[in-house]
């Protein structure tokens, strides 16, 4: 079946000049349009960049709009403005709206990207890095996010694929396409976005022997050319921001980077970066693993000066587009070990190059281990039938809620129940896609197709099987059992019986931390009121609703009740995805 699928979607668009192409632009739309609004907000991080854009909506202000009352966004606007005019169009700021920006980021830079390789590497080399590009845990989950880190990467990376053709031309002419590219990089995270591309760039230039001079003033006139357009915005946010604001410019861009925030960060030495790209590229590192059984080894004999004078002698001989790709890893990947402050998303550009090396990977294992392809695929089949197969236990009740115990038990009861009751429909053959897709291929496995117009699929369908059975494997995910398990742990419907309590006017929410830049705001029940929920310390209201955490609930009544009565109203209990705390509302009003 999967052989049979692959070859339609190929022959669909056979009359198109590149069929590979469009066979990447159709898995592209699949992988990431269809199910972008399934789940509800269920992560603080979501929410809390939903709002900057909601913010612009609702107050007109899209330069420097206010989020909770208080807060600064604490990141350039691109992303957020993406977001606004993506639901202008559709009237309000939506779950999906606010996914769709890095989704279609993913989208351009995978296609462009195949095109890249395409013209340089070949069609099929091409194909299989685009797809595994596509289908990588990490770069899938970032696609189908609301988080900048998606479309920061997409401009680092289109911005490097345009300054290596200028490159090509040895630096001749303008990239202005380029300088575009690295704009939006720097209006959607900062100058980051902008110093890594032409660092790579200038350091391939560097190495084919292009003047070291004009390599350096090449790459300052684009670099100062592509500042410009931020500049706008730098300049206009300051004038309304002020001195708060500059602060936030240099915590976020300078401190970051020195490790001197005023406030602890993700911080993790560097070893996580290499942990974070494997656990990453799931489920090709079970690949690269398997393969590693089958490889035949030589006792290594040479003494250091031959390794480096060997080494040496391989960057030389290497085509110039591998030398550009390892030059992307290499020196992003180290860039991103000297903060202290790590993220697995900080390495999003420099996946689609190491996508390159696992699709050159493939094709030598193909005509020589094809071993290590065919165990994979065997247990990604496996992988499939199991997720499905859990499915129907789940669905037929026969797991008892009294196997779950301790302190998650209701949440993971909750989450049984949820599968417990998915209705039958077209939600219920989706869960049972990757089973039927698991069986077809292991009775089909063996029996390619022997026509003369199968004949170009068949080169690559050992390597192709893997990467379909990934596909429907994350399609599934998104779009049944994701949305079932993750809607319960939404407070989406508490929000809204927070909004039946309160339907205008502010809901107050109480916070002990004092550092702006790191406040702990119910961001998720903030988006569902639509932008109304502010500190109550900060607006020192008379009367009204609060929201307060159990950890601070004690310090808020020994604070507050020789001023306020204060009563907790009944029915209004959930754990925050934010506080990560049972959470109540209570009814104040000063005495």
């Amino acid at each position: 079946m999967i052989n049979f699928v692959v070859y339609k979607f190929t022959t669909m668009v056979s009359f198109y000049k590149d069929k590979y192409f469009w066979l990447v632009a159709l898995v592209s739309f699949l992988s990431l349009f269809l199910f972008l609004g399934s789940s509800s907000f269920h992560t603080r991080g979501e929410p809390r960049e939903a709002l900057v854009a909601q913010a612009m909506i609702n107050g007109s202000n899209w330069t420097l709009p206010t989020t909770n009352g208080v807060d600064m966004a604490y990141k350039p606007p691109f992303f957020h403005w993406m977001i606004a005019a993506t639901s202008s169009v559709v009237g309000e700021v939506n779950e999906y709206t606010s996914r769709f920006p890095s989704a279609l980021a993913l989208a351009a830079m995978v296609l462009v990207g195949y095109s890249f390789f395409a013209k340089r590497r070949g069609r099929e080399l091409a194909l299989l890095t685009a797809l595994i590009t596509l289908t990588n845990f990490e770069v899938h989950r970032a696609g189908v996010n609301c988080r900048v880190d998606m479309v920061l990467a997409a401009f680092m990376v289109l911005a490097l694929y345009e300054l290596y053709k200028w490159a090509e031309k040895k630096l001749r002419g303008i990239p202005w396409l380029g300088i575009l590219f690295l704009s939006g990089a720097f209006l959607t995270k900062g100058p980051v976005g902008l110093v890594l591309p032409c660092a790579v760039v200038a350091a391939f230039c560097w190495i084919r022997g292009i003047n070291f001079i004009r390599i350096c003033f090449s790459f300052i006139g684009v670099a100062l050319a592509a500042c410009i357009l931020p500049a706008f915005w730098y300049v206009a946010a300051w004038k309304q921001g002020g001195e708060p604001f500059l602060q936030l410019v240099l915590e976020e861009n300078v401190y970051r980077f020195l490790g001197k925030m005023s406030y602890s960060s993700h911080e993790n030495p560097w070893p996580y970066n290499v942990m974070t790209v494997i656990t990453g590229f799931v489920p090709y590192t079970i690949l690269l693993l398997l393969s590693l059984f089958t490889l035949k080894y030589t006792k290594v004999s040479s003494k250091p000066k031959e390794w480096w004078s060997k080494f040496v002698q391989w960057i030389k001989n290497m085509d110039d587009a591998r030398l550009f790709s390892l030059l992307s890893i290499t020196i992003m990947f180290v860039f991103y070990c000297i903060p202290k402050s790590k993220r697995s998303v900080y390495l999003l550009p420099i996946y689609p190059f190491i996508a390159y090396f696992i699709a050159e990977y493939i094709i030598w294992l193909i005509h020589n281990r094809p071993k290590s392809l065919r165990w994979f695929n065997n247990i990604m089949g496996g992988l499939m039938a199991l997720l499905s197969g859990i499915f129907i236990i789940a669905r037929c009740g026969v797991v008892p809620h009294s196997l779950f115990g301790g302190k998650h038990a209701a949440e993971n009861i909750a989450y049984l129940e949820a599968l417990e009751n998915l209705p039958f429909g077209v939600g219920f053959l989706l869960a049972l896609l990757p089973l039927a897709v698991a069986v077809w291929y292991f009775i089909y496995k063996n029996k390619g197709c022997k026509c003369e117009c199968c004949v170009e699929f068949e080169k690559m369908r050992l390597g192709l099987q893997g990467i379909v059975m990934a596909f429907v494997l994350f399609v599934a995910l998104d779009g049944i059992f994701q949305p079932a398990v993750l809607n319960v742990k939404s407070n989406k419907e508490d929000a809204m019986k927070i909004a039946q309590l309160v339907p205008e006017g502010y809901v107050y929410s109480y916070i002990t931390n004092t550092v702006m830049a790191n406040r702990m705001h119910p961001f998720t029940i903030n988006f569902y009121l639509n932008n109304r929920v502010v500190p109550f310390v900060d607006f020192a209201p008379d009367k009204g609703y609060v929201i307060i955490g159990d950890k601070e609930a004690q310090k808020f009544h020994d604070t507050y009740s020789p001023q306020f009565n204060i009563e907790q109203v009944e029915g209004i209990e959930f754990k925050s995805n934010d506080f990560r705390d049972i959470t109540h509302i209570y009814k104040f009003e000063r005495k």
